[in-house]
């Protein structure tokens, strides 16, 4: 990018970042007789989005057309959640809770109200001073502040992270109703998949945090058994995290909390397509965490192409493999580390010595939750003719079990995010052999369950990932013609196996590579916090999750400390001049690679050593003085 334009054109921007979704303005949908008072409020709309039912009273009586939850929707859309406008960081950065006259409050908990939520933040409200700030001056405010030293302290890192998990705990249904705003998400999948997934893995942060920051001691070598060897983990300094809207609290927040746990700084950028998650990210973090140390600059590829013109020391970017290419170009420019969480077509594999019924409604689950609209869903199924028979029995079963006969009534089905998704959709269905599912509805942005059949690897549905809830089937005959198959594209960011046969399983795990596989199941390898989860090649770089989430915010920085003992002097000396061969035969000696010597306790048993040949010299002595 050019760092020497202050901001990109709208067709540059189009480019780079695609179409930006516009909410509509407060009031617009509103009938002629109907009030903003009339509107729903979000618990209403998360009562309604689990209850599954259609048109609310009040839609009917201002006859509203779309179904009871898209108006519902909207109506939170056009009241609660107005989005700031992107085109000044006057709106674009998180504004402090502010009292009648205009100045920060700094209320105690025990002021909280039901309609006006004000948190203690012990002394660390966003200083109204920061309101206006360009995002250089963010970024060189919060470099101060890291340069202060303020965040390596690790009690005032566990205080914010304590601060962060009152933040979740005190506004989860807040936090539901958001997900269903954005992408009409169930609350089951709203907490199951988002909420306690962020708030379960806090808690392990918080329970490991003094562990994790503690210096490595590696083993050492001969030459270093009387010198101190260690690894420490140093925070980066000022990082960015920018945030995706298909788990638009999870996949910000979650590396976010890490970020704060390794001592960092941090610019929370989340993504401005899910407009609700972005506003409850930008009201609440501020509420919670110290404004000197955490900001959140809300907006849309104007204030993302602002961002990443700064120089900081680590950017994390979850999103689309088009636009990481653009992170991880504008980190080159100043040789920032990056990761990037991307995606790619993860294929799954289903042979006939499977459970076909069990597979079935794992695949679906997984295929079809979020309205496909999630980075490691099976993108496209490789089995056999046979198989694809038996797989399309079974997917018929369980999604009438699942979503009756008509899924668009169920409430258990997500959303696709946005008009401009729903067109791509829709599109690679055009042509397509749909043996399952089919139906689409633009207005309500409904796309339901689909498997097609008959594909080939030249279609318009197997050129990038699909991202939605379409699930092409592909023939192969063997395991080995579906590893040829994954190995002619580009790396994937997980592999599915759904078979019994061991040496199948083994030749798909030494034969291809992705960023993880999963054996009889699809998604779950997610959830296990000891596994690192990230891409490889096109769909990724770096991991993160669990203790792998701090590691990924921290410089492991090599220390070796020496002291001026006499005897390790002696020992050391061989390595000045004047040189000699018998120098150089010492030297080659100390040095040499010796297989199977553990020098772990060597320095205990050198002690012990040197205790045991005083003991003999202490007793010489005292014999040669009888």
């Amino acid at each position: 990018m050019d760092n020497h334009n202050s901001s990109l054109n709208a067709s540059e921007e189009t480019r780079l970042f695609g179409e930006v979704p516009q909410a509509r303005p407060a009031g617009v949908g509103l009938t002629a007789n109907m009030k903003s008072d009339d509107l729903e409020s979000p618990n209403q709309i998360q009562a309604r989005v689990i209850s599954g039912s259609g048109q609310s009273a009040d839609d009917e009586q201002h006859g509203n057309r779309s179904s009871g939850i898209s108006s519902a929707v909207s109506s939170i859309m056009n009241v609660d959640l107005e989005p700031p406008d992107v085109g000044s960081f006057s709106s674009a950065v998180a504004k402090p809770i502010t009292d009648a006259a205009g100045t920060a409050s700094t209320a105690s908990s025990k002021d909280r109200t039901a309609n006006n939520v004000v948190i203690d933040m012990e002394g660390s409200p966003v200083p109204t001073n920061y309101i206006n700030m360009s995002c250089s001056e963010i970024v060189q405010q919060l470099r101060t502040t890291f340069n202060s030293g303020k965040t390596r302290d690790v009690d005032f890192r566990l205080k914010q992270l304590n601060a962060l998990l009152r933040c979740y705990e005190e506004n989860t249904a807040e936090m539901a109703n958001v997900l269903a705003a954005d992408l009409r998400k169930h609350k089951q999948e709203a907490h199951l998949l988002e909420i306690e997934f962020i708030l379960n893995d806090l808690r392990n942060t918080l329970f490991n945090l003094r562990e994790w920051v503690k210096p490595e001691k590696p083993e050492k070598s001969l030459v270093n058994l009387m010198d101190g060897v260690y690894i420490y983990k140093d925070p980066f300094g000022v990082v960015l995290v920018i945030g995706a809207w298909n788990y638009p609290l999870q996949l910000t927040l979650v590396p976010v909390a890490a970020a704060i746990a390794a001592g960092n700084c941090v610019v929370i950028k989340p993504s401005e397509v899910a407009t609700a998650s972005a506003k409850f990210i930008a009201d609440k973090l501020p509420k919670y965490l110290d404004g000197d140390c955490y900001r959140v600059v809300t907006g849309g590829p104007k204030e993302t192409s602002e961002l990443l013109k700064e120089k900081f020391d680590y950017v994390f970017y979850t999103g689309s493999g088009r636009v990481g290419k653009i992170v991880h170009q504008a980190c080159s420019e100043h040789l920032t580390p990056c990761t990037l969480e991307l995606g790619g077509k993860s294929p799954c594999y289903l042979d006939s010595t499977a459970n076909i019924a069990i597979a079935t409604r794992r695949i679906l689950w997984g295929k079809f939750i979020n309205a496909g609209q999630t980075c490691i869903a099976p993108d496209y199924v490789l089995c056999s003719k046979q198989v694809q028979k038996q797989f399309l029995e079974e997917a018929r079963k369980v999604l009438k079990e699942w979503y009756g006969t008509n899924p668009k009534d169920s409430p258990d089905l997500c959303r696709i995010i946005n008009q401009n998704h729903f067109q791509r959709l829709s599109g690679l269905l055009k042509g397509a052999n749909v043996a399952i599912g089919g139906e689409t509805d633009l207005q309500d942005r409904y796309i339901s369950p689909t498997i097609l059949v008959d594909v080939k690897s030249t279609d318009p549905v197997m050129q990038d990932e699909i991202f939605g809830p379409i699930l092409p089937i592909l023939n192969v005959d063997n395991a080995y013609d579906a590893i040829k198959f994954i190995n002619s594209s580009d790396k994937p960011l997980c592999v599915y196996i759904f078979s019994e046969q061991k040496a199948d399983i083994s030749a798909m795990l030494g034969n291809t590579s992705s960023g993880g596989v999963c054996v009889n199941d699809t998604l779950m390898h997610c959830a296990v916090e000891t596994l690192p989860f990230g891409g490889v090649g096109p769909s990724g770089m770096g991991s993160y999750h669990g203790k792998y989430s701090f590691d990924t915010f921290v410089h492991k920085k090599a220390c070796l400390t020496k002291d001026f003992n006499p005897i390790g002097e002696k020992l050391a000396a061989s390595r000045y001049p004047p040189y000699s061969d018998s120098k150089l035969s010492f030297l080659s000696t100390l040095l040499k690679k010796r297989q199977g010597i553990n020098t772990k306790f060597l320095p205990y048993l050198l002690m012990f050593g040197i205790g045991v040949a005083s003991t003999l010299l202490v007793s010489t002595i005292l014999k040669d003085d009888d």
